[in-house]
């Protein structure tokens, strides 16, 4: 049974009212506390801040490895912990440490397999023979344009 705009509420209803969050095993009594039993990721910080490193070198490869995934991308904040400051330089790093040939692009395997095929419209195949093309006249010599451009006609 469907009740709509009744202002009294049934018998059985619960009072309106904002909700209170469900408490479940080992929170307080509104949800609040520390979950007992249970693993708790801790939280991450960024690896250039503890080091109070103020610049990335780009010809630091060790160090950049180290945010790069298997695959040849860039890992992302909420993977690494890096902050947005030093998740900007870190991009910009790995950007000319790939642009130097320092850092790849892509994972290994794929250079390997060659990648997936282009997407868009098919490319005509090349051909294997150059068509045969008419050889070109031998120039003419100067007197004789001159002399062919003076004639009436």
């Amino acid at each position: 049974m469907v009740r709509e705009n009744n202002p009294s509420p049934a018998p059985g209803d619960p009072p309106a009212g904002p909700a209170a969050p469900a408490a479940g095993p080992g929170f307080g009594p509104r949800g609040r506390g520390r979950p007992r039993g249970r693993y708790a990721p801790r939280r991450k910080v960024c690896a250039f801040c503890a080091d109070k490193v103020d610049d990335i070198d780009y010809k630091d490869v060790g160090r950049l490895r180290r945010f790069i995934s298997d695959r040849g991308k860039i890992e992302p904040r909420r993977k690494t912990g890096t902050c947005a400051r030093h998740q900007r330089i870190l991009t910009l790093a790995i950007k000319r440490a790939r642009h130097l040939a320092l850092l790849p692009f892509t994972a290994e395997h794929i250079r390997e397999m060659g990648g997936l095929p282009p997407i868009g419209p098919a490319q005509a195949p090349v051909p294997t023979q150059p068509a045969t093309v008419a050889p070109a006249a031998p120039p003419e010599p100067a007197e004789a344009a001159a002399e062919r451009s003076s004639s009436p006609g």
